[in-house]
């Protein structure tokens, strides 16, 4: 028993799963089992010491990579995963989505130092319960664990103003080709006559396609909507 303990202390490559031999077996007492998935040895360190001293958590395994990441889930069935987001050979969302589409019962809490729209998109999409940030106090990360095994969803306050951001940001109605082509000649600089004469359409025709381009951008004059069009991509200029 003793040989086999020590193997994980000589790992095949960087990311393979750890169980520390104390945490091994299950102990009389039910706390919470958690798993830490995290490239960074020293940060990975720091979260299992953060949580070394908890009586209500309890760290059963690690891991270097989100493969080695979904391979302890599948080992040991933890309650809760707390995954970082890029890792080598499998990044955090992916694993995220392996873990989840799978038959243990885990929650994955993304524990990571990116905040960005799409970090947080995709690890949503994946089917993660929560996303906090490494800036979070130990109190905070206990009660996002214990959160996150009842099931409710944890998001760190500026992951959650991101969101309502985002959500309250008007959506994108795409135009025409030929609204962009009236729209490109208006920030040309051209009158409806002469937007009529390039395109050969009539000038009603034009003022037809502005008052279009207008209600989907919900602006009222011309230069507000090539101003509105370019902010968000609707339209390119050389």
């Amino acid at each position: 028993m003793t040989e086999q303990r020590a193997q994980p202390e000589q790992p095949a490559r960087p990311g393979r799963p750890v169980v520390p031999a104390e945490h091994a077996a299950p102990g009389a007492a039910h706390p919470l089992r958690v798993i830490v998935v995290d490239d960074h040895t020293v940060m990975r360190a720091g979260v299992v010491a953060l949580l070394a001293q908890e009586p209500t958590v309890e760290i059963v395994g690690e891991a270097g990579d989100g493969r080695a990441g979904v391979e302890l889930v599948e080992w040991l069935e933890p309650d809760v995963a707390l995954m970082d987001l890029r890792m080598p050979l499998l990044d955090g969302a992916s694993a995220t989505a392996e873990i989840v589409a799978g038959p243990a019962r885990t929650r994955v809490l993304i524990l990571t130092t990116y905040e960005t729209d799409e970090e947080i998109e995709r690890a949503v999409e994946a089917g993660a319960i929560g996303y906090l940030l490494k800036d979070t106090t130990r109190e905070q990360l206990v009660d996002a664990i214990h959160s996150a095994a009842r099931g409710e969803t944890v998001l760190a306050p500026r992951v959650a103003a991101r969101l309502v951001a985002r959500m309250r940001r008007p959506a994108v109605v795409p135009l025409t080709a030929r609204e962009v082509d009236v729209l490109n000649a208006v920030a040309d600089g051209l009158s409806n006559v002469e937007i009529g004469r390039r395109l050969v359409i009539a000038e009603a025709t034009v003022k037809t396609h502005l008052l279009r381009v207008f209600a989907k951008l919900d602006v009222s004059d011309r230069t507000h909507a090539v101003v509105v069009a370019l902010e968000r991509g609707l339209l390119t200029r050389r």
